[in-house]
C-alpha cells in the first residue's frame, strides 16, 4: 500500500493528476498540525483522508481551498502552483469547498443560497440550476424557504448544491454525513457517487470510513498530522489497521 507522488502523470497510475500536494507543512504558531504529507487526486477520482479527530484532515482541506497557508510545500491544482492563493481565486480554478458544519445562510432561501454559489458567475447557469435541483428533489420542494428552516440532512443538501453552481472541478468535502440519521447519510453519499460519475474528482473527508472507503477509489490515513498509511479503498478496507482502529471490528489474536 506504498504510495509515490509526483506530477501531472506517472505511470502506473490511471489518469492525469488533477490536484498535488507535495511535503506540505501546517502549523498553528509553534503547533506542527501537518507534518510534510504528500498525496494527489487524479482527475475523475474520489480519493478519502481518514483519521481520528485532530489527525489533520480538516486542516489539510482548509489548507488545498485557501483557507490556510502551508508554512511549508507545494500544493499544484492542473499544473498550477496554488499555494497562497487566496479561496475567491481558487474557486475561479474550479476548487470548491463544503465544510464541516454546512454554514448555510439561514435568513437567506434555498434559492438565493444556491444563486450564492454562483457568485463567479453574472447569473447562475440554469442548466447547472436544473441539474442541482433534480440531484436535490427535496431543494426544490422547499426552494422558497429559509434555510434556516431546514432540517440537518436539507442544509447538507443545500451546501452541496451550493457547491455544485460553482461548477466546481474538484470539490472539497469535510464530513457531510456528520450528525445525520442512516438514512440520509445513505442519500448523501449516493449523491457524492453521482456527482463524481459526472466527472467532478473528490476529496473527501470523513469519520465514517467504512462508507468513505466504500466509496473512494483511494484513501489515506492520518495520523497526529502525518500519512501513516495509503492504498485503494478496497485494500484500506481489508487492512486489519484499519478494521480495529475504524470500523470497530474485533480481530482474532
Amino acid at each position: 500500500m506504498s504510495e509515490q507522488a509526483g506530477g501531472s502523470s506517472v505511470p502506473g497510475r490511471t489518469g492525469s493528476v488533477l490536484l498535488d500536494v507535495q511535503d506540505l507543512e501546517v502549523r498553528y504558531g509553534a503547533i506542527a498540525a501537518i507534518k510534510g504529507i504528500s498525496f494527489h487526486v487524479e482527475q475523475g477520482e474520489i480519493v478519502a483522508l481518514l483519521g481520528a479527530n485532530g489527525a489533520g484532515k480538516t486542516t489539510t482541506q482548509k489548507t488545498v481551498s485557501g483557507m490556510l497557508r502551508p508554512a511549508a510545500g507545494s500544493i499544484t491544482f492542473d499544473g498550477q502552483r496554488i499555494d497562497g492563493i487566496p479561496p475567491h481565486k481558487l474557486i475561479d480554478l474550479g476548487i470548491c469547498h463544503v465544510p464541516e458544519g454546512r454554514h448555510v445562510f439561514p435568513r437567506m432561501t434555498v434559492e438565493e443560497n444556491l444563486a450564492m454559489g454562483a457568485f463567479r458567475f453574472r447569473s447562475p447557469d440554469q442548466d447547472v440550476l436544473a441539474h442541482v435541483l433534480d440531484l436535490f428533489p427535496r431543494l426544490k420542494e422547499r426552494y422558497g424557504q429559509q434555510s434556516g428552516t431546514l432540517s440537518g440532512g436539507e442544509q447538507q443538501m443545500l451546501a452541496i448544491g451550493r457547491a455544485l453552481m460553482g461548477k466546481p472541478r474538484l470539490l472539497l468535502l469535510d464530513e457531510p454525513s456528520m450528525g445525520l440519521a442512516p438514512l440520509i447519510v445513505q442519500q448523501i453519499f449516493d449523491i457524492v457517487r453521482s456527482i463524481n460519475a459526472d466527472g467532478v474528482s473528490i476529496l473527501l473527508v470523513e469519520q465514517n470510513a467504512r462508507q468513505a472507503l466504500s466509496l473512494a477509489d483511494r484513501g489515506y490515513v492520518l495520523e497526529t498530522g502525518e500519512l501513516v498509511l495509503a492504498g485503494s479503498g478496497r485494500e484500506l478496507l481489508a487492512d486489519d489497521r484499519i478494521r480495529a482502529a475504524y470500523l470497530g471490528e474485533e480481530l482474532a489474536s
